[in-house]
């Protein structure tokens, strides 16, 4: 029997850790053929060169291609978006795949829905269904609506993709794939472990009490993301007794404002105990989360991994907007005072109930068996 060929495009870190143990699934299965197109920013140092990453785990990947616009501005963000479409298009046109899988909510992620629906390519869209806000709600419903089968991470998110029209034979929750990384893996973290990371900043101590950070752009406050970030940071400045970690932001437009936000601070406040990272594999970010005492910004593995582990979490401002979270999620306004008073409130929990929102930790080998058996057909209709 011919193996069918499945190709993951792989184009943020963020998209790497939610699909690594789908990717590895799709690999050891005895019907399918592994492809990966690595992209975009997994590329680029100053966003920490995952491709490394990617090699390190054992992944060679079929075709690197660069698509990013330097600027991110509203503007390159677009022409990368049309970039990505040409030269994935190019790679999907030689590697000739039966499925192509694609993540989340990312531009990455809309240029690779519309090169495969113009190549008549079933398309696989993982984590559909979703409410959040900032632009990615647009884009992911209209990657769901480019695709032909569907993985959504919650039974609210499957139900969503119905009422859309999607076909239900076509969609299944098995849970987040990004989960599988919290329970195949050992969370415990050491100075040891976390040695091979260099980044910037005060010496710090994994062992002893730390928060963690991590703020993105929001592209539709495109403009406002210098004066966010240093309200988050701010407010962390003033909790003196604990160590900061701070994770470099995504490539949305408006990551230079966000980027100068934490250089600007990091200059001026050097003898604080704040170090800056550019990167972690997709099992030591899991380490660094499971292990903070409480986590700060607008990153979605704050609601997502973060409900898993039950770790206290202050979402900041409208990026996560109305996303489906677990009770260990509060939210603060741009503002320094309620996000401190907010982290001071999560600080009181040592942790929370471990909730399986998003799954059990087992979705990269559902999904896997599901697409080698599935019938494929590109020939899409609205069922109501």
């Amino acid at each position: 029997m011919k193996k069918r060929k499945i190709c993951v495009v792989v184009a943020s870190r963020a998209n790497y850790g939610r699909v690594k143990y789908l990717m590895k699934a799709i690999n050891n299965h005895p019907d399918l053929e592994l492809q990966i197109i690595v992209g975009a920013s997994i590329m680029l140092y100053r966003f920490g060169k995952a491709i490394d990453v990617i090699k390190a785990d054992g992944f060679e990947p079929n075709r690197t291609i660069y698509y990013v616009v330097e600027g991110e501005t509203l503007t390159t963000q677009a022409k990368s978006t049309g970039l990505g479409i040409i030269e994935i298009a190019t790679a999907l046109e030689d590697l000739n795949p039966d499925l192509v899988v694609t993540v989340a909510d990312r531009f990455e992620t809309m240029a690779t829905a519309i090169a495969v629906a113009y190549l008549n390519i079933p398309l696989v869209h993982v984590q559909g269904g979703e409410i959040s806000g900032n632009i990615d709600e647009k884009v992911r419903h209209a990657i769901t609506k480019l695709s032909e089968i569907h993985f959504p991470a919650t039974e609210k998110s499957k139900k969503r993709l119905i009422k859309m029209g999607e076909n239900p034979d076509y969609i299944f929750n098995f849970g987040c794939p990004g989960m599988d990384t919290l329970v195949e893996n050992d969370l415990s973290i050491s100075n040891e472990i976390m040695s091979k990371y260099g980044g910037v900043g005060s010496v710090i101590d994994w062992e002893k009490p730390y928060i963690l950070m991590v703020q993105h752009p929001v592209t539709t406050s495109y403009g406002e993301g210098l004066q966010q970030v240093t309200e988050t940071l701010l407010a962390l400045k003033e909790l003196s007794s604990y160590q900061k970690i701070v994770l470099w932001p995504n490539i949305d437009a408006g990551t230079d404002d966000v980027s100068k936000g934490i250089r600007v601070f990091r200059e001026k406040n050097s003898q604080l105990p704040f170090h800056f990272f550019r990167n972690f594999s997709p099992e030591d970010y899991a380490r660094v989360l499971n292990n903070a005492k409480c986590t700060v910004g607008n990153s979605s593995s704050f609601i997502r991994e973060g409900s898993f582990l039950g770790i206290p979490s202050v979402i900041v401002g409208d990026r996560q907007e109305d996303r489906e979270h677990g009770q260990n999620i509060i939210f603060a306004n741009y503002d320094r005072k309620d996000i401190y008073n907010k982290i001071e409130h999560q600080l009181k929990n040592k942790k929370y109930e471990n909730e399986k929102l998003f799954g059990s930790g087992n979705a990269g080998k559902f999904i896997a068996d599901k697409l080698a058996k599935i019938n494929l057909n590109i020939k899409k209709r609205m069922t109501y």
